[in-house]
């Protein structure tokens, strides 16, 4: 039975919006779009083919002519905190089991979202900025790695790397890595030039693949080890930009002790910052200065994270990290999502897209809100440039996927069970494994539009 997409209103056209309103048209909810700017608006709904209104997401009639009374998801991604928590608010009038989402990126409020999230009764407050931070930190505590992300309250993590030439890995089969090292990771991908799979036993392993696998927090650092990774933290990094990201991402390592510069060309940032961040060396300066950069010892620092408001000095500022230092760990923001072709075959380091961190979190909740009460997604992460998927179900009841031995389970090509969470307990599954009510189970796949644990069944 196809599942009902659900009537979603999007107030915002922008660079958020625009992600946002694409991705969920691809997974084929209703949507109508609210925005001021009439050339904006006109090109995503005419792109997506959804309704748009020109107007103030914040008025009465504005959201009585967008359908508010009868819709599921209310979502406000404009430039204004504050006008986003208004139009929410107002909207939340129309409909009282109108599910709300806000985003607010201001530090300010940040202690403040719980209190904000219960008195406005919003479902969700979404920060790009906040989260970009958490996964450029993420990634620095270990460089290995090219991109880290986590699932099952941070008890299980799926981490990409890339075999350099002359690896214990280049040659072997996935089952070698099983019998030789541990059977306690997964491997859930591969990526080898344009091709991305995800792989038997038998699949053979080459320099220059991009791997990713699943495993605890431990058995990562073990593995990585035992292949020859380094897997310390970064001690020391240099941050070029000061807006929100680099403050919030600065403020995390700081707490843990990493030592930070941070490079802000605007003096009154570079004030405001010299108080936010004491611990921080903040350098007042044009971050694309190659001269400055080598005054502040780029050279020297173990990473190097390009947080600028223009991709292309992002770009340009990690590709120059990486060639005066082979053995620097580069993090680089892209607001844009498109040429990411382009992107992906530079040696970048790892890159990170606040953009669509934003509309990976949306995304979730609807799922979850479309899902059936059987199952339910705790988390979803979109993986190879969006070519699969991973996503993470609460087993609520009793299904054709529960109770059953895997081995008896016929399940869709190209779909792989990375890990059962039982109680806490990471189990990399085997044929004689089974899923339980309660557990939560990892699945990645290359199918699309999965929002119930039943749907990995053939």
């Amino acid at each position: 039975m196809t599942k009902r997409g659900l009537r979603i209103i999007v107030v915002g056209a922008g660079k958020v919006g625009d992600t946002l309103v694409n991705r969920l048209a691809e997974e084929g909810h209703d949507l109508v779009i609210i925005d001021k700017n009439v050339d904006r608006l006109t090109e995503l709904a005419n792109l997506c083919d959804c309704m748009g209104i020109i107007g103030n997401g914040a008025s009465h009639e504005v959201l009585e002519e967008a359908g508010v009374a009868s819709a599921d998801l209310f979502i406000s991604v404009t430039e204004s905190d504050e006008l986003n928590l208004l139009c929410c608010t107002i909207a939340k009038q129309f409909n009282k089991n109108l599910a709300t989402i806000a985003r607010v990126r201001n530090p300010d409020y940040g202690k403040e979202i719980p209190y904000l999230r219960s008195k406005l009764s919003l479902e969700m407050i979404i920060n790009p900025e906040y989260e970009a931070a958490v996964e450029a930190a993420r990634i620095l505590y270990l460089p290995a790695a090219i991109l880290i992300n986590t699932f099952a309250h941070g008890s299980a993590e799926i981490v990409k790397i890339k075999i350099p030439e002359g690896n214990v890995l280049d040659g072997k089969t996935v089952a070698y890595l099983g019998s030789n090292f541990t059977n306690d990771l997964v491997i859930v991908g591969v990526e080898r030039g344009d091709e991305v799979t995800i792989p038997n036993g038998s699949f053979e392993l080459a320099s220059g693949d991009i791997i990713s696998f699943v495993a605890t927090r431990k058995v990562c650092h073990s593995f990585l080890h035992s292949i020859g990774f380094n897997t310390r933290s970064v001690t020391s990094t240099i941050i070029i930009g000061g807006g929100k990201s680099a403050f919030y991402l600065a403020d995390q390592l700081i707490k843990t002790g990493i030592d930070v510069k941070l490079i802000e060309k605007d003096p009154a940032r570079c004030d405001e910052l010299s108080e936010l961040l004491p611990k921080a060396t903040i350098i007042n300066g044009d971050g694309i200065n190659e001269s400055l950069l080598e005054e502040t010892g780029i050279r020297d620092v173990d990473s190097v994270v390009a947080l600028t408001g223009i991709d292309e000095e992002n770009i340009m500022l990690s590709l120059f990290a990486r060639q005066i230092s082979k053995g620097v760990k580069s993090v680089t923001k892209i607001n844009k999502i498109s040429f990411t072709d382009v992107i992906n075959r530079l040696d970048l380091g790892s890159v990170i897209y606040p953009k669509k961190i934003t509309a990976e979190a949306i995304i979730r909740y609807a799922r979850a809100k479309q899902a059936s009460i059987g199952s339910n997604i705790e988390i979803l992460y979109h993986l190879f440039d969006d070519r699969a998927e991973a996503i993470e179900f609460k087993v609520m009841e009793a299904s054709n996927a529960t109770n059953r031995k895997l081995k008896d389970m016929s399940l869709k090509p190209n779909t792989l069970l990375s890990f059962i969470n039982r109680s806490g307990k990471i189990i990399i599954p085997t044929g004689n494994d089974t899923i339980e009510v309660g557990d939560t189970v990892m699945v990645v796949t290359k199918n699309k539009g999965f929002t119930t644990l039943t749907d990995i069944l053939r």
